[in-house]
């Protein structure tokens, strides 16, 4: 469900209270979030940063921080509405790893942001926290290894059994030896 856009001239208080309950919907499943001050980022750099973090299961919004504030409050991520003063942005993702990674790789690119905290299931965590979660293997990448680990002895046997005759007879007496000593 995505969030009503905030107009900044004659909004309700019921339209600001929607959009609060809009907000703090769309963190509920969520496990981290990245908050970053944003100075001067052009249109065109958020629209960036939006897809690169789309691309790793996640979602970047631009925030008043008052209703941001309201929406924090009582939620796991209240800690980090400290944060919320002068132009902030944040990241929210369900993958541990991908807003701090996104968020990290960006601000590296990109000197108009800097990623000052976040905030994983209710933690705070400092920007060197961040920063060091971002180092971390993703997910995906995590799976492959885990397959190269369990797909490896497999492939081995296999490159074994397709070698010629003499090869395997070599192998299999080097093992004869072996186990005798």
């Amino acid at each position: 469900m995505g969030l009503k856009k905030y107009r900044r001239s004659g909004v309700k208080r019921s339209e600001k209270e929607v959009y609060v309950a809009q907000l703090r919907e769309s963190l509920d499943d969520k496990e981290i979030v990245v908050v970053a001050r944003q100075g001067g980022l052009a249109v065109s750099d958020i629209t960036s940063l939006r897809v690169k973090m789309r691309q790793g299961g996640g979602a970047v919004k631009v925030l008043k921080n008052k209703l941001a504030k309201r929406a924090f409050a009582g939620s796991k991520f209240e800690t980090i509405s400290e944060h919320f003063t002068g132009p902030v942005i944040i990241g929210s993702s369900s993958d541990t790893i991908a807003a701090a990674k996104v968020f990290v790789d960006f601000a590296e690119e990109n000197e108009k942001l800097e990623v000052i905290a976040g905030n994983l299931d209710g933690k705070t965590l400092t920007k060197q926290n961040v920063e060091s979660l971002a180092k971390l293997p993703s997910m995906d990448e995590l799976r492959g290894k885990i397959v190269g680990v369990l797909v490896a002895p497999a492939s081995r046997i296999a490159r074994v059994l397709q070698a010629p005759g003499t090869q395997v007879a070599r192998v299999l007496g080097a093992h004869v030896e072996k186990s005798k000593n």
